[in-house]
């Protein structure tokens, strides 16, 4: 069996990422083909489509916000992700039960006792006026009945697990800053979420599995699980084995992929890339080792927006004043330390409707 080195799969993931060259696509259907942008940030989506599409228009990310073609909502990982209308639709009865069991490994103690069945069917009542509430409004309506928990735990529960939700514009919207208000999924998109399989043969865990791999693979199932949250997976796998072609990483682990996916070679030049905080880049594996050294790991869960470099993660960056900053995380050679400038002041002027293109690369 084949063994893909770390930079082979480096380069791999940058060309399912749209980040060897950046893309040509309608900005709805990079959305689909990431399989979502995590979101939590609302401004991170715009910058992590930026690094991928040619000529990306921010105002286009917002009218289909608007428009509810595309929707911020809770899904893979209990993280907030902006997807497809259609992707939130098909994938969130099959997220349920991951959602659920990730809110009560934080709030097992305050939720004991509460039939979560109830608390959902009243939680659904509260919201169907299709007023839009906050997390800590729909909570306060249902804490007389539930005084115990404290709104902190109802509401999560509520919001980030029991009820399928999408959270409405102002928030995610480009330069615009609003707090969180929700309205159900299916009053917002007018349409009811797909149920699951009723006989189990789990079609949308299959879907899931072709889609990971289009847009992150060579993969193993832990890479999968971990970008989904889902761990029952096996079966979807095993169904739709016969469709992929099998790899080996350097730790032995198979790899799995679709057969006609691209797989460049490792020797493909990889341009300077800036991405977002919490890129699914890098958060969407179990091994990252791809794209990031493990002596950087951390950065990958503590929000810091990151540099790429030759494809690796080598560099962090933020913005002061409208100047792009950027703090290498070695010594770069003099032609990286001009490409990433030149990266950071496409990327200043982009933040900054072009008043600015000031970026400071600092020395180490």
């Amino acid at each position: 069996m084949t063994v893909l080195d770390a930079r082979a799969l480096g380069r791999a993931t940058l060309a399912r990422q749209l980040l060897l060259d950046r893309a040509d696509l309608p900005v709805l259907d990079a959305v689909a083909h990431l399989g979502g942008l995590q979101a939590q940030e609302p401004q991170e989506p715009f910058i992590g489509l930026w690094s991928r599409l040619r000529s990306f228009d921010p105002t286009a990310l917002s009218d289909l916000l608007v428009q509810r073609h595309v929707v911020r909502t809770h899904l893979m990982r209990r993280t907030v992700h902006l997807v497809t209308a259609e992707d939130a639709l098909a994938w969130r009865a099959r997220h349920g039960a991951m959602l659920r069991r990730r809110v009560l490994g934080v709030y097992r103690r305050e939720l004991d006792g509460v039939d979560l069945d109830e608390l959902a069917a009243a939680g659904r009542a509260v919201m169907a006026d299709d007023e839009p509430r906050s997390m800590t409004e729909l909570a306060r309506a249902l804490a007389g009945r539930w005084p115990a928990p404290g709104p902190r735990a109802l509401g999560e529960m509520l919001i980030a697990a029991l009820l399928p939700v999408a959270q409405t514009p102002p928030r995610g919207l480009w330069r615009t800053k609003a707090g969180v208000r929700n309205v159900l999924l299916s009053s917002w998109l007018g349409r009811e979420i797909d149920p699951l399989s009723p006989d189990g043969s789990d079609p949308v865990g299959q879907a899931l599995v072709r889609r990971y791999l289009a847009a992150y693979g060579p993969a193993a199932s832990a890479d999968l699980r971990a970008w989904c949250g889902l761990a029952g997976l096996p079966a979807a796998v095993a169904a739709v084995r016969e469709e992929l072609v099998s790899f080996r990483d350097e730790r032995g682990r198979e790899l799995l992929d679709l057969p006609d996916a691209p797989r460049p070679d490792p020797d493909t030049p990889a341009p300077v890339r800036f991405l977002p905080a919490f890129d699914n880049a890098v958060l969407g594996y179990d091994d990252r080792g791809r794209i990031i050294d493990d002596a950087h790991r951390g950065l990958s869960v503590a929000g810091e927006r990151v540099v790429l470099v030759d494809g690796r993660v080598a560099a962090t960056w933020t913005v002061e004043e409208h100047t792009v900053l950027v703090t290498p995380l070695g010594r770069l050679s003099g032609a990286d330390r001009t490409a990433v400038a030149e990266q950071g002041r496409e990327l200043a002027s982009f933040l900054s409707d072009h008043e600015s293109s000031r970026v400071r690369v600092t020395r180490t």
